[in-house]
C-alpha cells in the first residue's frame, strides 16, 4: 500500500508539471510529440530522416533522453537544429520536470515542432505525461509482432504506431497483419505507418502527417 501511495504522489506531481509544460507549448503555438520505442528500433534514424526532408519552413527543436552519453544529441545536432540532451543516469524514462528544465535551453519563439525522443523502453515511459500533444510509438520488424500484447499500455496510450525496418521483412519472422491485429485489440483508434528509416521508404507519409498536425 505504501508503494502505491508513493507512486500516486509521484505521478500526480508529474501530471501537474506536464500541465505547465502544455500551457507553455500552447502559448508559443508549438506542436509536441513524445517519440517512444524499445532500444534500437530506429527513433534517432527516423528523426535524422525527418530533419533532412521536412524543409526549412518548419522549425524543429529536439529534446534527447538517454540513460548515458550524448551520442544521439550529437547526431541530431548535425542538422543544425536546437537540441538538448537529458542523461538520466540509469533512469528508464523522462519525466515532465526534466523536459521543463530542458525548455530553458531552447528558444521557443517561432518554433513549430518539439520532438521529445524518450529513453528506449516500452514500459516506464507509458506512465509519464510530459505535456506532449501526441505519443508516437515506434516498433521495428526485428522485434517480433507480439509487442502490442506484451506491452499493452504503451500501445494503449499511443496515438500513432510507426512500423520501422520494413526493408528487413523478407529476412525476419514478422507479420504486419498480425502486429496490427494485436495492436487494434488494445487501441482501435491507433494510426499506423509503415516505413524504413534506413532507406527512406514511407518517411514522406510521416512528414505529411507531422505537417498536417501543425493545425492542431
Amino acid at each position: 500500500m505504501g508503494v502505491i501511495t508513493v507512486e500516486r504522489k509521484i505521478l500526480k506531481k508529474n501530471d501537474e508539471i506536464a500541465a505547465e509544460n502544455r500551457n507553455v507549448f500552447k502559448q508559443h503555438g508549438i506542436f509536441v510529440i513524445n517519440l517512444l520505442s524499445s532500444p534500437g528500433s530506429g527513433k534517432t534514424t527516423l528523426l535524422e530522416r525527418t530533419l533532412a526532408r521536412i524543409g526549412n519552413d518548419v522549425k524543429i527543436a529536439v529534446v534527447e533522453g538517454d540513460v548515458q552519453t550524448d551520442r544521439d544529441a550529437r547526431r541530431v545536432a548535425e542538422y543544425n537544429v536546437p537540441v538538448v540532451q537529458i542523461v538520466t543516469q540509469g533512469g528508464c524514462h523522462l519525466e515532465a520536470n526534466l523536459v521543463q528544465d530542458a525548455l530553458s535551453s531552447i528558444e521557443l519563439k517561432d518554433l513549430d515542432i518539439l520532438v521529445i525522443e524518450n529513453v528506449g523502453n516500452l514500459v516506464c515511459p507509458a506512465n509519464y505525461d510530459l505535456g506532449e500533444h501526441k505519443k508516437i510509438v515506434l516498433a521495428s520488424t526485428t522485434e517480433g509482432d507480439d509487442k502490442p500484447i506484451k506491452y499493452p499500455k504503451m500501445f494503449r496510450v499511443a496515438d500513432v504506431c510507426i512500423i520501422n525496418k520494413i526493408d528487413l521483412l523478407p529476412y525476419v519472422d514478422f507479420s504486419i497483419e498480425q502486429f496490427k491485429n494485436f495492436a487494434v485489440r488494445i487501441n482501435p483508434g491507433l494510426i499506423f505507418m509503415e516505413i524504413s528509416a534506413k532507406t527512406g521508404d514511407g518517411v514522406e507519409n510521416w512528414i505529411k502527417w507531422l505537417k498536417q498536425s501543425l493545425k492542431y
